[in-house]
């Protein structure tokens, strides 16, 4: 019951903070404005961008098979790419958890342990930011003088803020903060063998070897350039969802290749916020970033809020579709695993009757 209250408060306050920044995003506009941007949308370039966004998924999907071959599985590319639009709709409840949740329903489909496969996708995750870095130098450098007007501001001197009081602690709390931490580790680690004698810190290193047996695979895939390849793919994909999306609006037609980068990148920090589905930071970072161009908050956020509407509308629609089936196979094979057991019990009582 207590666990059950704390997630529904958890996620009232992620929804909060969600609902906060859309009014900071959303104070001050002119409605009418808005809603004339709306109806005077080109539609089928959102319906265009929606289908890169679905391939970039599908692309996703084969990556993850890719580094799960070298644990000596190999799921079906089909499941995978259900278990990863779960994945997604399940971030909309909470932030992040969309990673736990496609490894349990792809561990629990494809009789896959959900602690190697959380290793799998560490690796992902890690190679997504690697990838995100790429492209935000190539941004940068391409436009040094234009960018950096919004993400010194907006991003890195907010960050720079926010260090600024640890940066000045005296040694005493710079100890406290570094020194302890460190003490407590080499603590632990001198009591390990006592720890491992309970059995939730033997259960808790069984994920671990599972977690870094994930991380390996790695270095064991035989097919790295496809994973390599299907790397950049994935955000190239990401890219072109964006820049297809600008022909959407009149004020926004005009934006070129990198424009549409810059919008990707932004949008990623947009994501990185802990509110569902990146809702309220998403319309505030990008609406902000599209005044640099000359258009007005009215235009930006119109932009922001019918790409990220229309993003988060299929993920919901494909995602619960995706569980639905996901379910069916389950059950299928369920269906088959009992059946092949009857037979094989039947089988043998006959032989012995015989």
């Amino acid at each position: 019951m207590k666990k059950r209250i704390f997630k529904v408060l958890r996620f009232l306050l992620f929804l909060a903070v969600g609902v906060l920044l859309l009014y900071f995003a959303f104070r001050g506009i002119d409605l009418q404005k808005l809603w004339y941007e709306f109806l005077h949308a080109k539609y089928i370039w959102i319906l265009f961008s929606i289908l890169i966004l679905i391939l970039a998924h599908v692309s996703r999907a084969y990556r993850w098979t890719l580094l799960i071959e070298p644990l000596k599985y190999k799921p079906s590319i089909i499941n995978t790419f259900y278990s990863v639009m779960v994945g997604y709709l399940a971030n909309f409840a909470f932030p992040r958890i969309g990673e736990i949740t496609r490894c349990g329903v792809l561990g629990r489909t494809e009789k896959i342990p959900v602690d190697k496969l959380l290793g799998t996708v560490i690796v992902e995750r890690v190679v997504d930011l690697i990838t995100l870095i790429i492209f935000m130098i190539i941004l940068i450098t391409t436009k040094f003088e234009f960018f950096s007007n919004f993400i010194k501001p907006q991003i890195f001197d907010p960050i720079a803020e926010q260090l600024k009081p640890f940066l000045q602690k005296s040694i005493f709390s710079w100890f406290i903060l570094i020194g302890l931490p460190i003490l407590v580790v080499v603590f632990l680690y001198l009591i390990r063998q006592k720890l491992y004698r309970w059995s939730a810190m033997r259960k808790l290193r069984e994920i671990m070897k599972g977690i870094i047996s994930g991380l390996k695979t790695v270095y064991k895939m035989r097919r790295k350039f496809e994973f390599i390849f299907f790397s950049f793919f994935i955000w190239f994909l990401y890219w072109m969802m964006t820049y297809v999306s600008v022909f959407a609006l009149s004020s926004t037609s005009d934006l070129n290749l990198i424009d549409g980068l810059f919008i990707l990148v932004i949008g990623g920090f947009a994501f990185a916020a802990p509110v569902q589905g990146g809702i309220g930071a998403f319309h505030w970072i990008v609406s902000l970033g599209l005044m640099l161009y000359g258009l007005s908050r009215e235009e930006g956020l119109a932009f922001a809020t019918i790409i990220h509407g229309s993003q988060s509308l299929a993920t919901i629609i494909v995602g619960t579709i995706s569980m639905i089936l996901l379910i069916s196979v389950r059950k299928k094979k369920e269906s088959e695993t009992e059946s092949n057991r009857f037979k094989t019990e039947n089988g043998h009582l006959q032989a012995n009757t015989g």
